[in-house]
């Protein structure tokens, strides 16, 4: 896809968010508009072309989100990036069941690696960078892979919108 067309999005897991896994909390909903609002602006900026890297948390909010803005407009497609084709495998089954869910909806699917080693989820961040000209972020200040993938952007100038969580 080409980069200045294409949107992908960084943020954290369950284990990092305040509301954990409770999606019915209210501040889990205002994240989850705020990202809608985000995605349309990206495609009134156009964007076509998104990128989820497909972890729980907030990557499943974002490919959700996506889903919803397909659902708008033909012309948007959905990419799973993923780190290596065991991710979901040691995720609970409803967990499980939703990433399967979501992965038999994209558009295009890119395994990085054939198996899991401890830079494969570096690997599928940088990816997602080098393909993109925009990221939105859902952040909270703590380090891991959500600020390394928002620092990598930052390097290649990419436009970044960073919504708090």
């Amino acid at each position: 896809m080409h980069r200045v067309l294409s949107c992908s999005f960084t943020g954290h897991r369950p284990e990092k968010l305040p509301w954990g896994s409770r999606e019915n909390d209210p501040r889990c909903k205002v994240l989850k508009e705020r990202l809608m609002t985000e995605l349309q602006a990206a495609y009134d900026a156009g964007c076509r072309h998104f990128l989820s890297g497909m972890a729980r948390g907030t990557d499943l909010y974002f490919c959700e989100g996506v889903l919803h803005l397909k659902a708008l407009h033909a012309d948007v497609t959905l990419e799973a990036v993923i780190p290596y084709p065991g991710q979901a495998d040691r995720w609970d089954s409803l967990e499980q069941h939703r990433y399967r869910a979501l992965l038999e909806q994209c558009d295009y699917e890119t395994v990085i690696q054939h198996q899991y080693t401890s830079g494969c989820l570096l690997r599928r961040n940088r990816y997602l960078v080098d393909h993109s000209s925009r990221i939105i972020a859902a952040y909270n200040g703590q380090g891991g892979g959500t600020l390394y993938t928002i620092t990598y952007a930052m390097k290649n100038n990419l436009d970044m919108v960073i919504v708090d969580v």
